[in-house]
Order: structure tokens, then C-alpha cells, then sequence
């Protein structure tokens, strides 16, 4: 296995070993829709923390990996794909101007909804990502591509996605070497947490009723 791959996926899991201990239940906000990051993720499942882990937490591991998985897609972009690669700088110059709010983010915030869930009755008056859909808009459209240049293209984002599902398969085999390490993040910082909040929730429905 590539030691530089490995060495990323080490540096990815102890960066997530630093964040977890800011970690409050009360910081994550509720959601109505599946994350599709995280949702049959295998990298979460090598790290154990596909099932009864706090979505917030397992997110905050799942984003670190994903810039992996992004520069190494990336890179061989650059490298071999040349169709792609010119489209995607297009897209990166077209992007510049537009309004980006998702930019800059620390990973455990990537990925999830910029607004939160609307109350029944009560629609925002605007809203971050309807912001950045209208900049986006005000972006003038690239010139089209010719029937070649869409063939290469088709080809060159298969090859990418191929990049992409090689690069899963190489970090989630990374990390099985890391499981213990996660196991013992998550039973120092997380679960003693969420047995608090069970234990609270318990005493809540065991108090009885006030009278009338």
C-alpha cells in the first residue's frame, strides 16, 4: 500500500482524536434527511462507526477522509485526464465569482445543510443556500462542447469515479489498522456522553405527573 496514503489516513485519524473531546450532543442539530456521505459509507464501516455512533461524530471522521479521497482524485486528474481536468478549471474560474458560503469550512461542518429545518408556518425569509443557487445563476455559461469533447469527457469521469472507489478501497483497508485507536476515542469521549443523555431522557419519563 502506498506509506504516503497511510500516513494521510493516520493524520486524518488523529486529527478526528483531537476534535471529538469539543464534541457536545447538544452541538448537533437534528436532521430530517439522510446524510449521503455518511449513509452505507464503507469507510465509516472500517472505523466502526457505521452504526450506534452520534451522526455529528461519525461525519466529522467521514469529511477527513473524503479530502483524501479528493486529492487523490484530483491529482490523477491532473495527471491523465486532460478533458476533465480543463472543465473542472473552468468551473473552478466561473466559481470564483459566484457566492461559495460551503468554502472554508472545518471538516465536521462539511457536508451538512447550510440552513437549518424551517418551522411549519414560518418560512425564512432567504436562505444561505438560496443565496448561493442565485449566485450561481448570475454566472455566465460556459461555451458548449462539441460531440468529441462530451465522449471524452463521459470516458474521463468514469476513469475518475474508478480513481475515486480504488482510493476507497486503499484508505478503508488503512483503517482497519486504526480501530482500536477510534474504539478507545469513542469510549473515552462519546459513549460516557451519551449514557448521560439516556440516563437524563430516563429520568424525564420516570417523573411523575404534576397534579391538577
Amino acid at each position: 500500500m502506498d506509506r504516503t496514503l497511510e500516513d494521510r489516513v493516520a493524520a486524518a485519524v488523529r486529527s478526528w482524536g483531537r476534535w471529538v473531546p469539543r464534541w457536545q450532543p447538544g452541538d448537533s442539530r437534528a436532521r430530517t434527511r439522510p446524510c449521503r456521505l455518511c449513509l452505507g459509507s464503507p469507510l465509516l464501516r472500517h472505523a466502526g462507526l457505521d452504526a450506534d455512533v452520534p451522526h455529528a461524530v461519525g461525519h466529522a471522521l467521514a469529511t477527513r477522509l473524503k479530502r483524501i479521497t479528493d486529492a487523490e482524485v484530483a491529482s490523477y486528474t491532473d495527471r491523465n485526464l486532460p478533458t476533465l481536468s480543463a472543465e473542472l478549471s473552468h468551473a473552478e474560474d466561473r466559481a470564483r465569482v459566484a457566492y461559495r458560503p460551503q468554502e472554508g469550512l472545518d471538516p465536521e461542518f462539511e457536508g451538512l445543510p447550510l440552513d437549518p429545518e424551517p418551522e411549519p408556518g414560518a418560512p425564512f425569509l432567504f436562505t444561505i443556500e438560496g443565496l448561493a443557487r442565485q449566485s450561481a445563476r448570475d454566472v455566465p455559461a460556459p461555451p458548449p462542447l462539441s460531440e468529441e469533447a462530451k465522449a471524452a469527457l463521459r470516458t474521463e469521469i468514469r476513469l475518475a469515479d474508478e480513481c475515486g472507489q480504488h482510493a476507497t478501497t486503499l484508505i478503508s483497508r488503512a483503517l482497519d489498522g486504526h480501530q482500536q485507536e477510534i474504539r478507545g476515542v469513542l469510549a473515552r469521549y462519546v459513549e460516557p456522553q451519551v449514557q448521560a443523555l439516556l440516563a437524563d431522557l430516563q429520568r424525564e419519563l420516570d417523573f411523575p405527573p404534576l397534579s391538577g
